[in-house]
């Protein structure tokens, strides 16, 4: 059988062969697969209705629901490009990624309304090129998406299906650009080494803004006509409930949901059954909330390893074994290795250095930045993540840090750099260094050291409440010290490594 082009490609051949047979599940609503691309057909109808042109970029700013789901497989059949934003951006990221992408509408709920209302209400308005927005509701696509429309063309393998939004060290963020066929080479690879079939039915509290929730939970689910209950958010006693229910065979998680699906777990005494997979990632996962798990349920979770310009590049195996702090080797048909963070040579096993991936699902570059792009691979074509770690001798990564100062707080991506940059901007605040301190639930958390304007008395509630205000709100310090001055170095170099120490003291 040939290898569908595309995500859509794959919904469609589903469709074709058991039309009726369930696919997504959002509350009340029950999507089957050929409902599901009919939904995409209206939402395709109705974006071109708006006038959407193929290439043109639609943001896409909305909660887990299947309107969300509808609006994306809708921006593709029409020849869009669909941008995924964080639904807790707020004014200065969602500025940035609207202005950037060049997005002409934005797909979103009463919620984001708001939020776009107060952005062209600022000093710089609305971004030039967004004419309008289109605003749904959250819990269900409005009647009339939902009229059958015709299947227009399916997009063609080479053509851009995503811009995904990940932050550099400059703290801009950059636009990562995904192929349709760099989405289905992962799906099929990632559903490949889990043994993901039609069977198996997949309990996703993922974020569908994030790749681990679209890019693996949902493309996976439609690649092999699978079967997912998409619940809003994530809320322990209702995972727990569901998971005892017997109907999931696959959890999908990050370490903060573990570690409270663990708390919920014994406060009810009663322990999770063991499902036939459990998978955690976006955050490294504790050896320790990997063990307790294990005790509590008889089985062994299984960590991969992605990043937004590639989804997944490495997975413990299904079949062996599952080592806590290592996320295994590459997933089929991809290639991962360890290089000098110098002089770019292969190192051998055992030894750190970065880690380079290779293979059909890293993305092509950087959306509009020429300059990041060539930065990001080698002569050979492999992507630089930027992760450093090392690769054992029976083949499997650990990652042990990072080479960029990101933090991963409940598996969300944090950037120092732009939490910095908008301290800097508070009158109150002379000088600030942003960095990472260990958090036993969310795995890390932020912490800024702040040196104040002479003859202000700024608070830290009054900083985390400026920062509450213009950021996500995972992106605020929940740490923060004041200091005379950050210790830097000869180049002039804050030495974040001296603030951290200073601070587990």
């Amino acid at each position: 059988m040939t290898a569908p082009a595309s995500i859509l490609a794959a919904l469609a051949a589903h469709a074709a062969e058991v039309p009726d047979r369930p696919l997504l599940r959002f509350g009340d609503l029950t999507y089957s697969r050929a409902g599901t691309l009919h939904l995409a057909a209206a939402w395709a109808s109705r974006l071109r209705a708006e006038g959407v042109q193929p290439g043109d970029r639609v943001a896409l700013f909305l909660a887990n629901s299947a309107a969300f789901v509808g609006a994306y497989l809708g921006v593709h059949l029409a020849g869009a490009i669909a941008v995924l934003v964080n639904t807790q951006y707020r004014q200065v990221e969602l500025d940035h990624i609207l202005r950037d992408s060049g997005a002409i509408l934005c797909v979103t709920d009463s919620s984001g309304e708001r939020e776009l209302a107060a952005l062209g209400e600022s000093h710089e308005g609305a971004p030039p090129d967004l004419r309008c927005s289109l605003v749904v509701e959250r819990d269900a696509p409005r009647p009339s998406l939902t009229r059958r429309a015709p299947l227009p063309p399916l997009p063609a393998a080479d053509a851009p299906a995503i811009i995904a939004y990940t932050s550099g060290t400059t703290g801009r963020s950059r636009g990562a650009v995904l192929l349709h066929r760099n989405l289905i080479a992962n799906a099929l690879a990632v559903t490949q080494a889990w043994h993901w079939d039609a069977r198996d039915r997949l309990l996703l509290m993922l974020p569908l803004f994030h790749a681990h929730g679209l890019c693996v939970g949902i493309h996976g689910t439609i690649s092999v006509g699978a079967f997912a209950d998409v619940r809003p958010k994530f809320d322990a006693a209702e995972a727990l409930d569901t998971l005892l229910n017997g109907e999931p065979t696959m959890f999908f998680g990050v370490p903060t949901m573990y570690g409270r699906l663990i708390a919920e777990a014994r406060a009810r005494a009663a322990a999770p059954p063991g499902l036939r997979l459990y998978v955690s990632g976006s955050a490294p996962l504790g050896v320790q909330t990997f063990e307790e798990f294990r005790a509590l349920t008889g089985q062994a979770i299984l960590e991969r390893y992605g990043m937004t310009e590639t989804i997944m590049n490495c997975t413990n195996p299904y079949d062996g074994e599952r080592r806590p702090g290592s996320v295994g080797g590459p997933f089929p048909g991809q290639e991962a290795r360890i290089v000098d963070v110098v002089t770019r040579r292969p190192m051998h096993d055992e030894t750190p250095g970065e880690i380079q991936v290779r293979g059909p699902h890293v993305f092509p570059g950087y959306w509009r930045n020429e300059g990041a792009t060539v930065e990001a691979f080698d002569a050979e074509g492999w992507f630089n993540t930027g992760d450093l770690g090392w690769r054992s001798a029976d083949g499997y990564f650990t990652i042990s840090g990072r080479a960029r100062e990101l933090i991963i707080s409940g598996g969300f991506n944090i950037y120092p750099r732009e939490v910095e940059e908008v301290l800097l901007t508070h009158p109150g605040i002379a000088d600030v260094a942003v960095y990472g301190l260990p958090d036993a639930d969310f795995g890390e958390q932020v912490a800024a050291a702040v040196v104040r304007a002479p003859g202000c008395a700024v608070t830290d509630d009054e900083i985390v409440e400026y920062c509450r205000a213009r950021l996500a709100s995972y992106k605020k310090p929940r740490r923060v010290s004041f200091v005379a001055d950050l210790p830097r170095n000869a180049m002039g170099k804050v030495q974040k490594h001296i603030l951290r120490e200073r601070a587990n003291a």
